[in-house]
């Protein structure tokens, strides 16, 4: 079996380099905003290129700390993408503010551009631009409506590690931007983990302190703050594994290019490249008009596609108030997308035998799992 991807492989050749920093960790007897999570924060501003890095416990708990440290009057409007992780929308809700939800471009599965200035209000304080996938969003034309309406930009990145827009890389497109190192993450810690980066020093000061209880003084609390630090030994972890996120991101473009290459069936629908983007691949999503049974032949013949995500927030339950809104687009999407295996783990023979079960089931439908012998 071809797994969606499998994390003890994906970790297997830096097991010995983890090891050795977690063992740095336990005897150092510093485990909270020590030497490590410095270190990281550091190394990680310098790979985006921002000036300023602030490890927290978790993506939404980034995307949290930057509304609540940019103190938007509560029932002010966020412009949203509709087809996103629910992630996105509650780190908007949670602080008291009003999603404006626009449909995305079909072509690229992020927040269309030209959908936005329609949705603005005099209410409106911010645009999230959400990088699905690990495709940055057209940012160009997003900074023209921000700038003309005097809005903040807020990236939620936590699937575009590395990602790049003109050049500029994922976390360095915003006022600030969110990052989640979820173990399936392109760079991803052995548990939960996030952070902030951004340019702007009084941001980056306010959220350090939001992190710790709202104190940069011990004991001496400035803001009503929450408790959300990045632990010593995750920061460890992630500084083994970002050295290889070149090497493993390289990987994955590698195999992207190779499946938009071989991959041949009309039912199909690949995802899209652009010469303004080098995309970091998080996930590798395709689209099928009857998707069910397309994962079902997969995985009759040993490979395991996955769905993300199949309810569009404002069709949960939790958002109820929002379940009678048409997103025509975001909702097709949602019941169409099926994400194929791509990580640094995968071989050459496994991206082979994955092209070669999904063409065959075009040019070879009577074969003994045939697809189109089951639709």
């Amino acid at each position: 079996m071809i797994l969606h991807l499998d994390l003890k492989r994906t970790n297997q050749p830096y097991q010995a380099e983890i090891a050795e920093a977690m063992q740095r960790v336990a005897e150092s007897g510093w485990y909270v905003l020590g030497k490590e999570v410095a270190s990281f924060e550091e190394n990680w501003a310098a790979y985006c290129g921002a000036s300023h890095c602030l490890g927290v416990a978790n993506g939404l708990n980034a995307l949290e700390l930057i509304f609540k440290a940019f103190d938007f009057p509560a029932g002010s409007e966020v412009i949203v993408p509709a087809n996103t992780y629910i992630a996105s929308i509650l780190s908007v809700t949670s602080l008291g503010l009003t999603p404006i939800w626009v449909e995305p471009d079909p072509k690229t599965f992020n927040i269309d551009p030209r959908k936005i200035e329609e949705k603005i209000t005099p209410r409106t304080k911010a645009i999230l631009a959400v990088h699905l996938y690990g495709k940055c969003c057209d940012m160009k034309p997003i900074w023209a409506i921000a700038r003309k309406y005097s809005l903040k930009i807020v990236e939620d990145a936590a699937q575009a590690h590395g990602a790049t827009y003109q050049g500029h890389k994922a976390g360095n497109l915003s006022d600030a931007a969110a990052f989640s190192f979820y173990p399936t993450k392109n760079l991803g810690a052995l548990g939960d983990a996030g952070a902030i980066t951004t340019n702007d020093a009084d941001l980056a000061r306010k959220i350090a302190s939001l992190r710790n209880y709202g104190s940069t003084i011990k004991y001496y609390n400035d803001h009503v703050g929450t408790n959300s630090r990045l632990d010593e030994l995750q920061a460890a972890i992630l500084n083994v594994k970002l050295k290889y996120l070149e090497t493993e991101n390289q990987r994955r473009r590698e195999l992207a290019r190779f499946y938009l290459s071989e991959i041949k069936h009309p039912d199909l629908v690949l995802p899209s490249l652009k010469t303004l983007y080098e995309d970091a691949w998080h996930l590798f999503v395709v689209r099928h008009p009857k998707r069910e049974q397309f994962i079902d032949y997969l995985m009759e013949n040993g490979i395991q596609a996955t769905v993300h995500y199949p309810v569009p927030p404002h069709k949960q339950k939790a958002y109820s108030e929002y379940n009678h809104l048409s997103l025509p687009i975001s909702e097709q999407i949602h019941n169409e997308v099926i994400s194929l295996p791509l990580n640094p783990s995968l071989t050459d023979e496994e991206a082979r035998h994955i092209v070669q079960v999904i063409n065959q089931s075009v040019y070879q439908p009577h074969a003994a799992v045939g697809y189109h012998s089951r639709l």
